[in-house]
């Protein structure tokens, strides 16, 4: 099958995942180009990209960047824009034909809805998306006819081992985690740490606001709810297991009993050009693992008392309509108040387990609710920090 090069609009440019998606871009650079580079705040990343890449346009959400932005690139052939709106209206240019949703948390759910509803493919980094609103993503998915290619190395690693497979054949997903950094610590030794030691993640390389969630398991739950909607799975089918080396990122086991694993270093420019250039596999210079080094793979239960954010997660995932888009507006107004040294660590679930019990349940909400839900948990959240 001959591979017609790929424009792509990069939604969360300057973060981690869009960082490293440029790397990717750069490696393969005769099958995919960046079309559009859009920019929260980080207007100096913005101007460096744009520079060596070139896209057609950029976006910078904040406004008040627009002009540094805009002098700093008018020697440039690049089209210079602000603000969401500016966003909706590029995803649907014809010259845009594949989207990289990599902005963090619930700020990605209403380009990534766009997307889908302009008939564009969606390279899924924004996991939050499909917490806060997988029904509402995957039924426009389905109407558009593209596909959601998952970006989170845990359900790219499910996504290749179903290659080939037929899905009513699962027996069971089985999601790996790293444990974080707090692996093995108790609940008592956990009620001083820092988001110092909170950010120090043993193997991968990550924005702040994921590895904070790394280190509670909460990272774990949300890509439960995920797995959920990507892989149209019921909740008892998806199970977490701990495997600290980070190779093995999952495995599936299947209705006979056989289990198939995707193993690999934990860098996540592979599972980003995996979703990039699907169904393809170009080659690249990236490392590769050395099977002597770890000289073992090892897997343990995730310890639920200690953390129990993924408990709230599967609970949440059960009891369904408005409640994931709480569970994660709570985490995320929780982690931020965490970096900020406003709450201990151990406050985390606190908070959002009190938010989960005290909102009013929608069993189908649409994206109005869900944005209304999303504000009055971040202000009851905030409140309760304060009290």
């Amino acid at each position: 099958m001959q591979f017609k090069k790929r424009n792509i609009a990069i939604i969360g440019s300057t973060g981690s995942i869009g960082r490293q998606a440029l790397e990717v871009i750069a490696h393969q650079s005769d099958l995919l180009s960046a079309e559009v580079l859009v920019a929260g705040s980080n207007a100096e990343l913005l101007v460096e990209q744009a520079r060596q890449f070139l896209p057609n346009a950029v976006v910078i959400i904040n406004k008040e960047k627009y002009s540094i932005v805009k002098e700093a690139l008018h020697n440039e052939p690049v089209k210079v824009f602000c603000g969401e709106e500016s966003v909706m209206d590029i995803l649907e240019w014809e010259s845009v034909n594949m989207v990289l949703s990599a902005f963090v948390g619930f700020a990605g759910l209403r380009s990534t809805l766009k997307a889908l509803e302009f008939g564009k493919p969606v390279a899924l980094a924004n996991k939050e998306s499909l917490v806060v609103a997988g029904a509402l993503l995957t039924e426009t998915a389905s109407r558009s006819k593209v596909p959601i290619l998952p970006v989170d190395s845990e359900h790219s690693a499910v996504f290749q081992c179903l290659a080939g497979e037929n899905e009513k054949e699962i027996e069971q997903i089985i999601l790996t985690a790293s444990g974080g950094p707090f692996r093995g610590k108790t609940k008592d030794e956990l009620e001083h740490v820092t988001s110092y030691d909170a950010l120090k993640h043993p193997n991968w390389s990550m924005g702040a606001k994921i590895t904070i969630d790394s280190s509670t398991l909460m990272n774990k739950g949300l890509e439960v709810i995920e797995a959920r909607w990507l892989f149209n799975c019921a909740p008892e089918k998806i199970k977490v297991v701990v495997h600290p080396q980070s190779i093995i990122h999952s495995m599936i086991m299947f209705t006979d009993g056989s289990i198939k694993a995707q193993l690999g270093l934990p860098d996540m420019r592979l599972p980003i050009q995996y979703a990039l250039c699907y169904p393809h596999r170009p080659k690249n210079d990236f490392p590769r693992y050395d099977f002597k080094v770890p000289s073992s793979l090892t897997f343990e239960e995730p310890d639920l008392h200690t953390f129990p954010c993924l408990e709230l997660a599967y609970d949440a995932l059960r009891k369904g309509g408005n409640i994931p888009c709480v569970l994660n507006a709570a985490n995320e107004i929780a982690v931020e108040l965490f970096l900020n040294g406003k709450i201990k660590f151990t406050q985390i679930p606190e908070l959002i387990r009190k938010a989960m019990e005290n909102t009013e349940f929608i069993s189908r909400p649409n994206l109005e609710q869900l944005t209304e839900s999303d504000r009055e948990t971040r202000k009851f959240v905030m409140l309760q920090a304060n009290s």
